[in-house]
């Protein structure tokens, strides 16, 4: 089970590196101004939305600028987080993971059902954006897999000191 949490972990790590750096230079264009973002940034959000048919990205709905408001404000920052959890180790990892994980996929439920519901979103586009939710998957996961971990099969018991501070 290590050996596996390690490359869950390595996958983990490398899509919190990216979205480290796509979320505010990326999909911050979504919902900032315009003219804060360099012009080579503006060229590649444009070629992107017209090569893919992204039509939120082009559209803007409501929905969609809320969503990147709650990436900028708490999921960037649970990127950068993990990012450190993995390379320290730190035991939050896996809390912190959970987090991200559980809002990915309600977020990705909501993309997804719209392009789907819609019928406007290709077969590309809907390829460019389903893997973010089996990323939100994988990340809850390793979250619950962690939480398990700790538990140790104890549910119900203890601490030892509480134990033998109620005997006294």
């Amino acid at each position: 089970m290590g050996a596996f949490c390690k490359v869950i972990d390595a996958i983990l790590f490398l899509y919190f590196a990216l979205m480290a750096v796509i979320a505010p230079l990326i999909d911050g264009q979504t919902s900032l101004p315009g003219a804060i973002f360099p012009a080579f940034l503006v060229d590649l959000n444009r070629w992107y939305s017209v090569e893919f048919g992204d039509y939120l990205v082009m559209e803007k709905p409501h929905f969609l600028v809320g969503l990147i408001w709650h990436e900028l404000l708490i999921l960037w920052p649970l990127s950068i987080a993990n990012i450190y959890a993995i390379l320290a180790g730190k035991s939050w990892f896996g809390t912190t993971s959970m987090v991200y994980g559980a809002s990915v996929v309600t977020s990705m439920a909501a993309v997804l059902g719209e392009m789907i519901g819609s019928g406007k979103a290709s077969e590309k586009l809907l390829m460019m954006y389903v893997p973010f939710m089996g990323i939100g998957i994988i990340a809850l996961l390793r979250g619950l897999l962690s939480q398990n971990n700790k538990s140790g099969g104890a549910v119900g018991k203890r601490p030892a000191i509480l134990a033998r501070r109620k005997r006294a």
